[in-house]
């Protein structure tokens, strides 16, 4: 049993450190997409209501909390588990 936790939980470190790098390479894409955008058409009032580099950040940082919750508030497979622990425990109460 004590194997299977060490499993889990290095499942549990890999998600979070992928989520980690995740991050990263978001701020450092967005940031050079925001220069980009700052020395074409920023410093000269931009074009139209919006600046294009907004829309990238808003769908990656979409995903980026969707793999946030997963490394860090548990996934589906956790709720799994709990319930089969708990369909486990009642079938051994019953016998």
């Amino acid at each position: 049993m004590e194997e299977q936790k060490d499993e889990r939980l290095w499942r549990i470190a890999r998600l979070r450190a992928n989520f980690k790098r995740s991050f990263y390479s978001y701020l450092i894409v967005n940031g050079f997409l925001w220069c980009i955008w700052w020395f074409t058409t920023g410093q000269y009032g931009g074009i139209g209501a919006y600046p294009w580099p907004i829309w990238p950040m808003l769908g990656w940082g979409l995903g980026l909390g969707f793999q946030y919750f997963n490394a860090y508030t548990g996934s589906g497979e956790d709720l799994t588990q709990q319930e089969y622990e708990k369909l486990k425990k009642e079938k051994e109460s019953r016998s």
